[in-house]
């Protein structure tokens, strides 16, 4: 069996790569096995020492990444040199915290002394999506690498070259031997490694469906798991919002790497007084976006990573429209190679259809007209997601009270949702459970344990 990797702007096949064999990926595990229990044993300070390397390597290599990126994903360059940077920082940022972070913490009992200390669990396997490779990987390989545990990737097919790439840097700094090891495995194999009792735990970054499947088969075998799933973020735009900054961070963070991103400006949910002036602005900026090779430095939204998502996303484009969605913009395949998907902007989705209740993953954005505030906070919780959410009014208080009645795991007031190594990341609902970064990341995969002194 092989993985095959496909240039989305064209569809040519990039590289056809062998899948490591039961017995090869056995010798992986018992490889991240004896590495781990040197890796811990070595402290902070050289894990540290590893981790600013790895950030050094990746920030020195990344237009070579960009290039990856750009040829198996679709990823503009400057998008995907942007993403190299951002991963190095959440190396630097748990090399400088990790040990703080981690540190005993004595606890005042009745008799004796006592303590809560932070171990490492062993082999974590990391699950990983192809619409950020390096920062989705990174998130959740620093901060485990830096509590003494060591990391297995399994990376979408898709982008193995990358992964490859990526572990090659690991490697290339010391940090290879069984510390950070990536498979060339499709989807059954990765149920055995999960079930391996030499695997500790989980994380997944990906679709419901795939979260849905790891978390049973974490479950069959009393292993954790974090999950960052889907979302179909509201941002939503009260009477009161400055219109133009509303517009301008509502279409760029739609479309961010073409909008292949969990925590994307999906829904637009905007008040009656505010549309006609909203609707104008995202008109005229969707529709000077470029579409086009992520290697011409004048395009803003690349290709879609594969032809089965663009299909998908487009019969969902249709079966919103067939439901009663307005298509004002886009909405129709292009001839020729490669997976582009024009930018779109659906409006008055009825509650049901796809463009109101599913997540649309792709150059799409849904504008939903709401009476007033109260209106657009119940359609802003109308979903089966939870990850992030914006609200935009001049009223800074009054945007704070709305957004802390917003089912997500992060929201912005007059500001968009990013992930950040300082703030923990994560959803509630079908968008999964556990966090990734801050503190709150660093915490998932170490045992919590008491200890009591006489």
């Amino acid at each position: 069996m092989s993985l095959q990797t496909r240039n989305p702007a064209t569809g040519d096949v990039l590289d056809t790569y062998p899948e490591q064999t039961p017995a090869e990926v056995h010798g992986v595990l018992d490889q991240a096995v004896a590495a781990q229990r040197r890796w811990q044993d070595l402290g902070f300070a050289e894990r540290a020492r590893g981790m600013r390397a790895v950030a050094e390597a990746l920030e020195a290599r990344a237009d070579t990444f960009a290039r990856l990126m750009a040829l198996e994903m679709g990823k503009p360059l400057a998008q995907g040199a942007s993403e190299a940077r951002k991963s190095a920082s959440a190396c630097r940022y748990y090399a400088e915290h990790a040990e703080a972070f981690l540190a005993d913490q004595p606890v005042a009992i009745d008799s004796g002394s006592a303590a809560i200390s932070h171990a490492p669990l062993g082999v974590i396997l990391g699950v990983m999506p192809w619409n950020f490779p390096l920062w989705q990987v990174l998130r959740f390989a620093a901060p485990t690498l830096m509590a003494g545990n060591t990391v297995l990737i399994k990376h979408a097919p898709n982008v193995t070259g990358t992964a490859l790439a990526l572990a090659q840097l690991f490697d290339d700094v010391g940090l290879g031997g069984g510390v950070y090891s990536a498979l060339v495995i499709d989807l059954a194999p990765t149920a055995t490694v999960i079930a391996d009792p030499r695997v500790a735990a989980v994380s997944l970054t990906g679709s419901v469906r795939a979260g849905r499947a790891v978390a049973a088969q974490a479950g069959q075998v009393l292993k954790k798991c974090v999950l960052e799933l889907g979302g179909s973020d509201a941002y939503v735009v009260l009477d009161d919002a400055d219109i133009a900054h509303a517009a301008t961070t509502c279409v760029h963070f739609r479309l961010t790497n073409a909008g292949q991103s969990c925590i994307a400006a999906k829904r637009w949910i905007v008040t009656r007084a505010a549309r006609p002036a909203f609707e104008a602005a995202v008109r005229a900026q969707l529709a000077a976006q470029v579409v086009g090779d992520p290697f011409d430095s004048t395009t803003t939204v690349g290709p879609m990573a594969r032809e089965d998502l663009r299909a998908q996303l487009h019969d969902q484009v249709q079966a919103s429209m067939a439901a009663g969605a307005r298509c004002v913009l886009g909405g129709v395949l292009p001839a020729g190679n490669g997976t582009y998907y024009p930018v779109t902007l659906l409006t008055d989705p009825p509650p049901g259809c796809p463009a109101y209740a599913d997540e649309l993953f792709g150059p799409v954005a849904t504008l939903i007209e709401v009476p007033d505030a109260e209106a657009a906070l119940q359609v802003a919780n109308d979903t089966v997601y939870g990850l992030g959410g914006a609200v935009f009014s001049a009223d800074v208080k009054a945007a704070e009270a709305f957004a802390r009645q917003m089912h997500c795991g992060a929201v912005g007031i007059n500001r968009a949702v990013a992930s950040d190594p300082r703030l923990p990341f994560g959803g509630v609902r079908d968008s999964g459970y556990g966090r990734e970064l801050s503190r709150h990341g660093l915490m998932e995969f170490v045992n919590v344990r008491a200890i009591l002194r006489a």
